[in-house]
């Protein structure tokens, strides 16, 4: 545990229905009201909500809800994880194959400047920059947050790859 609370960005994401028939936007909400439950995760800020394509697209495959939740927190990053996951499984979360659809994906995107590379979790998380669904609601709530290991600036990171990627995204709206 360390001894001050450090800025925790955590990203939302969903597809499918959950077990009680929400659609995403719901569970994301819903998710983000179970974080803010946990003991020592202070909630700051949520950024918008976000409809997606998935990344690689597959027939079928509905759009994803994409937000980014900022938190403070001194809770260390093991038991962090363990609590999304918790969360996950709560809201019907199953792992299948990698980028299936999923009712809820929670990422731990990062904690402060924190940087580890050996062990779960891995922060900040290792694919991030590489990815406009996070760093579009990401910048909403952090857009000055240095990614400790490439030195740039969420936003920076954000211009960069909104440049060079076509992926759809836009405000989600039922």
């Amino acid at each position: 545990m360390t001894t001050q609370m450090d800025p925790t960005l955590i990203a939302f994401g969903a597809n499918l229905p959950a077990p009680d028939g929400s659609g995403p936007l719901t569970t994301c909400q819903a998710a983000l009201v179970a974080l803010r439950r946990v003991q020592n995760l202070r909630f700051v800020s949520v950024s918008r909500w976000y409809r997606t394509e998935p990344i690689p697209r597959r027939p079928g495959q509905p759009d994803f809800c994409n937000g980014v939740a900022r938190f403070e927190t001194d809770i260390d990053p093991e038991r962090l994880l363990m609590e999304l996951h918790d969360v996950e499984r709560r809201f019907g979360r199953t792992r299948s194959t990698p980028n299936a659809a999923r009712t809820i994906d929670l990422d731990l995107i990062a904690i402060g400047s924190l940087v580890r590379e050996a062990t779960a979790p891995i922060t900040p998380h290792p694919r991030m920059h590489e990815r406009r669904f996070v760093l579009e609601p990401l910048c909403d709530v952090a857009a000055n947050w240095i990614h400790p290991i490439l030195g740039q600036s969420a936003a920076s990171l954000r211009n960069s790859l909104a440049a060079a990627n076509s992926q759809r995204i836009a405000l989600w709206s039922d």
